[in-house]
């Protein structure tokens, strides 16, 4: 029985191996998981919002080029904002980036900082949240839409001087009437911290096997159940 899908996007003994030898089933959180995660990859209720944040675009450009095809808006914050701006374009896909950034003079958590517009950070400054402007102007969108993915930060969210950017976000998903769904570890703990847990519409306890699941990859602990 198989309920762990946290890590059931690896061909690990206990995910897959052991499913080929022994009766194979499903557990209910499983369950869960593929058919909440699957309406994302079905027809979806527009207008259809996928925000995502971090620091590495690697980890989620396969979601945001096979899903957010299928977005009307893709909603960039954190540091994927500006490497998106800078090195990757991504073709065919609806994205906005930040208008305005909180911005600090070091990567420290009592550094020197002010909101600056993105494209005017200063030399040697680092953007380390998403400014009042765009906070605004996400949140409109966030809430106007009727279904909603987010998975990643806006910010540096561990440090409370650039977390609103992130808890912004997470009050608007809350604040959206359609259907939400929030992935990855520090989004989950937002939408906990904010207070807003209970009104989103699934919390996958999955990260790297949400974003493959999206990617449209096959995830090994899935594959060996039978149908």
């Amino acid at each position: 029985m198989n309920d762990a899908f946290g890590s059931a996007h690896r061909a690990h003994a206990s995910t897959e191996g052991v499913a080929h030898l022994l009766p194979a089933y499903a557990g209910l959180l499983l369950l869960d998981e593929l058919r909440n995660l699957g309406k994302l990859l079905g027809d979806v209720e527009r207008p259809f919002v996928i925000v995502s944040g971090g620091a590495k675009v690697e980890d989620k450009v396969g979601v945001l080029e096979n899903l957010g095809s299928r977005a009307d808006t893709v909603l960039i914050g954190g540091k994927m904002a500006a490497e998106l701006a800078a090195q990757r374009p991504l073709e065919g896909v609806p994205v906005a980036l930040p208008t305005d950034v909180v911005a600090a003079n070091a990567f420290e958590a009592d550094a020197e900082l002010r909101v600056v517009d993105a494209e005017a950070v200063p030399d040697g400054w680092l953007g380390l949240d998403i400014g009042p402007r765009t906070r605004e102007e996400f949140s409109r969108l966030i809430a106007g839409a009727r279904t909603v993915f987010w998975n990643g930060p806006m910010g540096v969210f561990e440090w409370p001087r650039f977390a609103e950017g992130t808890l912004a976000v997470a009050r608007a998903v809350a604040e959206c009437d359609g259907f939400t769904v929030v992935g990855g570890g520090d989004s989950v703990r937002a939408v906990h911290e904010a207070g807003v847990a209970e009104r989103i519409s699934w919390i996958s306890t999955g990260g790297g096997a949400s974003l493959e699941l999206l990617e449209g990859r096959e995830l090994p602990g899935v594959a060996a159940i039978p149908a």
